[in-house]
């Protein structure tokens, strides 16, 4: 039988019109989690993951936080804060390690692994060169879910808490210069300059997001900047951000070496991938700056991109060399603790509200592919092809095993 348009019309026009089925909305089940906060251990890391106001939010929502007594001292935060927001503080260390999730900002040293309970999940920083097998080993055979923050990624495709980071590191950098530059062991000089004297020249090396914070700073003083990378995509997007023309160059020797001759200010902010940081400044280079220069090697976390860099402490956070004042302090944004740790917990609270509310780890886990990005280990089993070839173990794809649950 042929039906006509019209009928058809007819048709869709009068079940339009009768009686429907209600449809209700189905909605994820939200899941209370138990946090722990232990007291960071690592050499000089005074962040803490979640300020006040985020433990305040997260209880708000019904979490439950443990944090260890004085977790928060160095940042500035102690105990009533946390107290006040809802938090539980315990003087037991192992108490904390209780928790389901424990919540840190250094990676876990072995005597904390030690303190965790099977199944736990860890959330970190992964720290890809300093990574110890064994510390690998010892969570997979506590069959830990182990995410590291530093790698998961937002819903744009950008690692947040990178970012962050690096504006910090960026900005930290060219005010650590700017206060070197300008003492007697310096060249006595601001980076600025007033009328009539000319302001200092700042090289930085890189143009990912700390060199782009540096040039806002360094630019927001007064000071010339010349940025290099071997990126011109990097170099072009770094224009377009910042609004106005500014020397760039890709890194050649003489080209860079003609800017270091030049320069008041170096500073280091090349990311390396994997591994180490490429150097591309030789000692020739740094002996031809000018004496009281000074240098500030951010990248000093991957090695550093100078060839006289070496790893100084924020105690003894400088040293000379050939005349050149060289700042290397390894994890520069914990130089302003306070500042560092909220904008953790502008990133870990929501996250963390998303984990409840979406229904757990295991669910944000299968359903959130940025989220996913950063997870290394798996109720024990390594899903990070690059650590299982770097330390020769055995590793899943962990798309393949979120396909299989």
């Amino acid at each position: 039988m042929i039906v006509s348009g019209d009928t058809l019309k007819s048709l869709a026009q009068e079940a339009a019109l009768m009686p429907q089925e209600e449809m209700l909305e189905v909605g994820k089940k939200e899941k209370k989690l138990y946090i722990g906060i232990p007291k960071e251990t690592a050499f000089k890391e005074n962040r803490v993951a979640l300020a006040p106001e985020a433990v305040g939010l997260l209880a708000a929502h019904g979490h439950t936080v443990v944090i260890e007594s004085k977790a928060g001292l160095k940042a500035n935060f102690n105990d009533t804060d946390y107290s006040e927001a809802g938090a539980r503080i315990v003087h037991d260390r192992e108490e904390v390690f209780k928790a389901d999730l424990i919540f840190k900002v250094a990676p876990p040293t072995n005597e904390e692994i030690d303190m965790m309970q099977l199944k736990q999940t860890l959330f970190s920083a992964l720290q890809l060169t300093i990574q110890p097998k064994n510390t690998l080993k010892k969570l997979m055979q506590k069959k830990v879910t182990a995410i590291a923050w530093d790698y998961v990624k937002d819903n744009s495709g950008i690692f947040p808490v990178i970012r962050s980071m690096g504006e910090i590191a960026g900005n930290t950098a060219i005010l650590t210069a700017g206060r070197y530059l300008s003492e007697e062991m310096g060249r006595g000089m601001m980076l600025g300059g007033v009328a009539g004297i000319a302001p200092a020249e700042v090289v930085i090396i890189g143009a990912g997001t700390v060199a782009e914070s540096a040039t806002r700073a360094a630019l927001g003083l007064g000071a010339i900047v010349k940025v290099f990378d071997n990126s011109t995509y990097k170099l072009r997007r770094l224009q377009n951000d910042l609004g106005q023309r500014i020397y760039t160059s890709v890194i050649t020797p003489k080209v860079l070496a003609k800017a270091l001759r030049r320069a008041d200010v170096a500073i280091g902010a090349l990311r390396a991938q994997a591994g180490r940081t490429p150097l591309v400044v030789s000692e020739n280079m740094i002996k031809e700056m000018k004496e009281g220069s000074v240098i500030v090697d951010v990248s000093i976390d991957q090695g550093g991109c100078f060839e006289t860099s070496r790893v100084t402490s924020h105690e003894d956070p400088t040293y000379k060399e050939h005349g050149i004042i060289h700042y290397c302090v390894p994890n520069i944004a914990s130089s302003v603790p306070r500042t560092a740790s909220f904008a953790l917990s502008n990133i870990f609270a929501p996250l963390i509200i998303d984990i409840g509310e979406g229904g757990g780890m295991d669910k944000i886990i299968h359903d959130n592919a940025g989220f996913r990005h950063g997870v290394y280990m798996y109720k024990g089993t390594l899903t990070s092809s690059y650590l299982g070839e770097t330390f020769g173990l055995s590793y899943k794809d962990l798309n393949l095993l979120m396909a299989a649950i």
